[in-house]
């Protein structure tokens, strides 16, 4: 199985408990792929994402926080023809950001399945096999 975490995902393996709800989930996500159960694909900017969020939060450990998603085993995949149409296509659709998108957009263009916790983009996008939200994982 392939699955696509979004950033709100990525995060939970590295953030205090006290601030990350459905954390158990990400966990399980993280521990999956590290035995290798499911592969891990993501575009290159959930670096940027991520990187953003625990440097503004935990800027003293941010490096190490990051080192740490690293070791997951997170495949980047760059950016192609289908995908970036893909992801044009539900910003157009769903008034989503374009960084939101890229996540589903992969997932659709790699037959993976997206997983995020955040339910507002769900509620935008229309729900599909191909989108979970973190807190209904498995």
């Amino acid at each position: 199985m392939i699955v696509i975490p979004d950033a709100s995902v990525i995060l939970k393996w590295v953030l205090p408990r006290n601030i990350s709800p459905f954390q158990d989930q990400a966990l399980a996500i993280r521990d999956a792929a590290l035995s290798d159960s499911i592969s891990l694909r993501v575009p290159p900017l959930w670096r940027y994402e991520v990187g953003n969020t625990l440097t503004r939060l935990i800027p003293g450990n941010a490096l190490q926080l990051m080192m740490l998603c690293e070791l997951v085993g997170l495949t980047e995949v760059k950016a192609d023809d289908k995908w970036l149409e893909i992801a044009v296509g539900l910003v157009r659709r769903s008034k989503v950001s374009f960084y939101d998108a890229a996540y589903h957009a992969l997932a659709i263009a790699q037959s993976a399945v997206f997983v995020t916790a955040d339910e507002k983009y769900v509620s935008k996008s229309k729900p599909s096999t191909d989108m979970r939200l973190l807190k209904d994982w498995p």
